[in-house]
This record gives structure tokens, sequence and C-alpha cells, in this order.
């Protein structure tokens, strides 16, 4: 069987290119053939390893070209590269002749299911029902976002398959008659757990308002008692100048390291405790994998993917969607408290067995056997 997949690039050290890259290395290795196109790659490397029998052609579109000018510059040159993408993507189902053609949710969702090449269609979406309407964008921008959140509905009816993360969010969407939930996968496979010795708090994504960092810090700013603990914000983004200067002003920069790190797996088995204070998510990886190194967790409930990973108070804490000082609260509990953090840690590192590759994986192919 050939499963081709649409995403804008492999590029981004980020958990929607991780997933898609574990998952096509998967169904390599087990004899499918997998091809990936991509609209934004020029040239550059992969974030992470890529089989070599995985085919990769870029289509050269350029819709990030336009990120950062404006709603108006968009609405002028998104038209025209749609049908550049068209034209392009036509080509290439036709060239290639897949059995499955998957769109990531990018800006192919609304090309795909007019090609008439044969292929059946999937589509996955990585993100939640309503996450155009979290941006809390204003003015035009808002208006937008309201109606791309309305198209989206539209949208997803028109794939032999829907795919989302969650059972909260396969809620969000409604009855659908080609809606199906899968996780995510985790392909980190350590020997053993994390020693949950480190003094280490750790938070992992991209420096945007979104992950709510900000906030992370002012809860740790709130911690009484945290001398000799370090607090750990491995990645980068947009708002790193403004992060530095917030911990800065609250007098904590001493205690905080920010910056990406190429190894997660170190990164994971030196740490204590994960933290996430996302606004929004589709299904955070970095609780997945927190749980395979079977490392607790205190994370803001948020939609979608933290109560259905998180037992609370069992493998980590849930805290209300906001609350600061709940936040603090319970990172300095699993801080002082190097029992309860084990506890915790041996509960988070068995309930990973759900994120298995293996076990994920069987439930794609059994999606793909039942359209083909």
């Amino acid at each position: 069987m050939h499963i081709l997949y649409n995403i804008a690039g492999l590029y981004r050290p980020a958990g929607m290119e991780r997933v898609l890259t574990d998952k096509a290395n998967w169904l390599a290795a087990h004899g499918y053939r997998v091809t990936i196109l991509t609209t934004e790659q020029k040239g550059r490397p992969v974030a992470f390893p890529l089989d070599a029998r995985i085919e990769t052609r870029d289509l050269s579109i350029g819709y990030e070209d336009n990120n950062g000018k404006g709603l108006w510059d968009k609405l002028v040159h998104y038209p025209a590269k749609q049908r550049k993408h068209r034209k392009a993507l036509e080509a290439a189902l036709k060239e290639l002749r897949p059995d499955i053609t998957v769109s990531m949710f990018c800006n192919e969702v609304n090309l795909i299911p007019r090609m008439k090449d044969g292929s059946k269609k999937v589509l996955e979406v990585h993100f939640s029902r309503f996450k155009r309407l979290q941006y809390a964008r204003k003015g035009l921008w808002a208006l937008a976002d309201r109606y791309r959140s309305w198209q989206d509905a539209h949208m997803v009816r028109r794939y032999d398959r829907f795919v989302v993360l969650t059972q909260a969010d396969a809620q969000n969407w409604g009855s659908l008659y080609n809606l199906r939930v899968i996780s995510n996968p985790v392909n980190f496979r350590p020997e053993k757990p994390a020693a949950l010795d480190s003094n280490t708090v750790i938070a992992v994504g991209r420096y945007t308002h979104q992950k709510g960092l900000e906030r992370l810090l002012e809860a740790w700013a709130r911690i009484p008692e945290k001398e000799g603990w370090t607090l750990r914000l491995v990645g980068d983004g947009e708002d790193r100048q403004v992060l530095e200067r917030q911990a800065d002003s609250l007098g904590i920069r001493h205690a905080v390291r920010m910056g990406r790190e190429q190894d997660m797996a170190a990164v994971y088995a030196h740490a204590s405790i994960v933290a996430l204070t996302s606004r929004y998510e589709g299904l955070p990886m970095v609780l997945l994998e927190a749980q395979t190194f079977g490392i607790p967790a205190v994370a803001f409930d948020c939609p979608c993917g933290p109560r259905e990973i998180i037992s609370d108070g069992v493998d980590g804490f849930l805290v209300r969607e906001g609350d600061i000082d709940g936040l603090a609260k319970d990172l300095q509990k699993l801080m002082k408290d190097d029992s309860l953090r084990r506890q915790m840690g041996a509960a988070a590192f068995k309930n990973a067995r759900r994120w298995a590759p293996d076990s994920i994986m069987q439930q794609w192919i059994q999606l793909f056997a039942e359209i083909s």
C-alpha cells in the first residue's frame, strides 16, 4: 500500500513534524511505500531523521513567504498560491498514484477532496476544533478566524476518514460518519524511568502565546521554597525576549534556563517534573513523552488533551485553567515530596504503555484497510 502525506514542511523541530516522521518511519519499516509532499521545505534539512525508503518532494508553493505581512497581503496572494498548489498536487498524484492521500490540515486541506486520482482521502487534525477561535485575535482577523472555523466544520465531511486526537475533541466536531479518534504514538523507549532526583522542572514547546510560558514564570516566582531547583524552558520562538525580560523583572532569571535542545531523550532523563501551561492543545506530545520517562506532570486543564493523559492525583496534577496560584502550589508539592514524586512517576511510566507505536499504528493500519 502506498501512503502519501501532505504537510507544510519537515524542517521545524515541532510536535506535528515529529509525529509524522515517527509514523512514516514505522510504515516504511513495515513494508509500506511512503511519500511526503511539502510546500515550504525549500531545501532545508529535516528536523527529525527519516527512513531512507521514504520519498520526499517539495512543491515549492511559498505560503509562508507571506507570514507576518498582514491579512490583506494574504488575501491578495493566497488564491494564486492555491491555484499553483492545486496544479502541482494534481500532477504529483497523477504520477505517484498513491492508495491513500493524507492531509495534515495544512494549506492542502481544501484541495485534496477535489483530486480525482482514485486514492482514498484521509484528514488528520493536530489541533482542537476551536483552535482558530482560541487565537483571540481582534478586528478583521477575528472575522477571518470565525469564517475559517465554520469552513473547517464543512471541509472535514468531504474526506473518507477524519481523525482527531482525543475523545473530548471528537465531541466538539459533532456526529460525523467519518470521524475516528487515534492518539499520537511516542517513539521514545527508555530502558528505565528517569531518576527524578535532578531538581529540574521542564516545559517543552515553542515560545508562543499558545504555550502560556509567561504563566509558568509567574507561578515559579510564587513558589516560596525553590532553592536549588531549576526551571528549563526547552524550545525557542517569537516570545523569547519577552520571557527573558519577564524572568528578569520577577527576579528569577538565575534559576531559569531557556533554549533548544537536540537530545530530547537526555532532557527527559534528567528531569524531575514536567509543567504544561498551554491555553489550548491538540494532544500535547510533551505529556506523552514525559510519561514514557516516568515523569509526573503538573498541567493546566486546557482543551484538549491534558485530561485524557493525566490521571489527576495519580500520575500528576490537573490545575484549573489559568489558576497560577494552583499551578505554583502543585509544583511545590512535587518539588518538596520526593516520595510522592517517585510514586506519581511510577504511575506515569506504567500508563505510558498506551502510547506505544505498535499499538497506535495498528489503529492506523485498520483505518487504511477499512477504506482501501
